[in-house]
């Protein structure tokens, strides 16, 4: 749930107040098959129990431990420095001030996304770890499942809810620190994806500077009037296999819930379904009407060409998250810095297939990632270790970690203070957020994952809708262990 290199990942770079701009790597499979292992046995085996909400309530003297995947002079130093030079003095002081000696350590990480989530599994089956742990939201219903975590409620008790927090955070981004409609932690850094546009390419095609389509339709048909620009490639919106978690993020999964369906919903995946199938139809209709460059979906670094090429005012529309418009083309120290980018690009919500279409009804849908904070369900001081991590999710806390730099929080009190100057990510922070969704924190998302940008890879490649979707239902049948876990209308 923390940085790496933007270009090597599915969001770009992710901390745990920095909005998540990454999904989670799986590159080294051992690690992946060693953790999945760890956590599926788990599941069987749930020798863990939770400590009483009230124990230890009234010491006077505790020790709490806090872990994340940063360390200092290494990955996310800033983060692990925060730790170090503010969170730990600055609780300790405010819990002296109560009568209360507290001793707080962290427990450094530098590794992979997925060695640090093994360690984390290892130590929670043995019921040791930190009190307070940061972790990847996807990774959430995972370890629910294996009774690795419990909901903040079970171990700290019903005041949890009295957080001030709440009131700050929208309901949507509290998804992603969640599962079956419990809320297992505090939700930390996020994101949001828009559709972005050129708008001296818009300004040539005769299309509007403020436009905003209420209809996948409405992409359709200024991808056509972009058309008529010689050497300009209509439309971007990321297929097939060769991006991989690109795909599905600024892909599949926020057109799927533009046609009313999240991936996975009320105990079922989504399979060969009309919602998949209406997916699989738009990106035909824009290879078909030559709206989208399928080289950019082939090649090994199709999406990294595709940056530059808007970069160079060679793309007309481009779905992305919010790190593009920091990371990518930020004129003072992006990949492909836009030194116009500030006067020359737009940006419009993804709107559903038709008005009222998306998920609940909306208009607008977006996909989101990002991390938390959870209490460690074997944790000797629950209320002591949810008043760090109340302290971890303030305001304050998170204006001193941010010193300044305009990033996306999931506290809109703070999001207003520092993104008050830049009018993208305000427009994420308080438009975006609450129409957003999140992936499914389970283990086998990865391969329904793979089975999604596979079945637009057939699309690219050819094949008929029909072809396409019911090669990728049948393999994800396969991936999630039977058809009665698969909605197929």
């Amino acid at each position: 749930m923390n940085p790496t290199t933007p270009r090597a990942s599915a969001a770009g770079p992710r901390t745990a107040y920095s909005a998540a701009h990454r999904t989670s790597r799986r590159t080294v499979l051992a690690v992946l098959v060693s953790s999945l292992a760890i956590v599926g046995a788990a599941a069987c085996d749930r020798s863990s129990t939770a400590s009483s909400p009230s124990q230890n309530a009234g010491a006077k003297d505790v020790t709490l431990t806090i872990t994340s995947n940063s360390i200092a002079g290494g990955k996310n130093a800033d983060e692990a420095d925060w730790y170090a030079n503010y969170v730990i003095p600055q609780f300790t002081k405010q819990q002296k001030a109560k009568g209360v000696n507290v001793k707080v350590t962290f427990q450094p990480s530098g590794v992979d996304d997925e060695q640090y989530k093994t360690k984390v599994a290892l130590d929670l089956k043995s019921r040791a770890g930190a009190d307070v742990m940061a972790l990847d939201g996807i990774w959430v219903g995972e370890f629910a499942q294996a009774g690795y975590l419990k909901p903040l409620s079970d171990v700290a008790g019903a005041n949890v809810t009295s957080w001030e927090g709440w009131s700050q955070i929208p309901k949507a981004v509290q998804a992603n620190v969640s599962f079956e409609d419990k809320v297992y932690g505090i939700p930390a850094g996020t994101d949001g994806r828009v559709l972005y546009f050129n708008k001296k390419l818009f300004a040539q095609a005769g299309l509007p500077a403020d436009w905003q389509p209420k209809s996948w339709q409405d992409i359709v048909d200024a991808g056509a009037k972009l058309k008529s620009i010689q050497g300009v490639d209509p439309v971007q919106i990321n297929a097939g296999t060769a991006m991989g978690e690109a795909t599905t993020m600024q892909g599949v999964l926020p057109l799927l819930a533009g046609a009313g369906a999240e991936i996975y919903s009320d105990g079922k995946w989504q399979g060969d379904t009309k919602a998949v199938r209406e997916v699989l139809t738009f990106y035909k209709q824009l290879l078909d009407q030559g709206l989208e460059d399928k080289n950019f979906q082939q090649a090994a670094k199709g999406r990294d060409q595709s940056f530059a090429a808007f970069a160079d005012g060679k793309v007309g529309i481009l779905l992305e998250g919010d790190y593009f418009w920091r990371s990518v083309i930020n004129p003072d120290k992006g990949d492909d810095p836009m030194a116009s980018r500030n006067t020359d690009v737009g940006w419009a919500f993804i709107p559903a297939r038709e008005p009222g279409s998306g998920v609940g009804g909306t208009d607008q849908v977006s996909m989101s990632g990002g991390g938390g904070y959870f209490l460690n369900p074997n944790t000797k001081f629950p209320q002591q270790a949810w008043e760090l991590m109340q302290f971890i999710g303030s305001a304050d806390a998170i204006n001193a970690l941010l010193h300044g730099s305009a990033k996306v929080t999931a506290r809109q009190d703070v999001n207003a203070k520092v993104l008050a100057k830049d009018p993208l990510l305000s427009f994420i922070s308080e438009k975006v957020l609450p129409v957003t969704h999140y992936r499914p924190g389970l283990a086998v998302y990865p391969q329904v994952s793979q089975a999604l940008q596979q079945a637009t890879a057939d699309i690219v490649s050819g094949k008929s809708v029909e072809e396409a979707a019911k090669a990728y239902g049948a393999a994800v049948e396969k991936a999630v262990g039977g058809a009665d876990k698969v909605a197929s209308s």
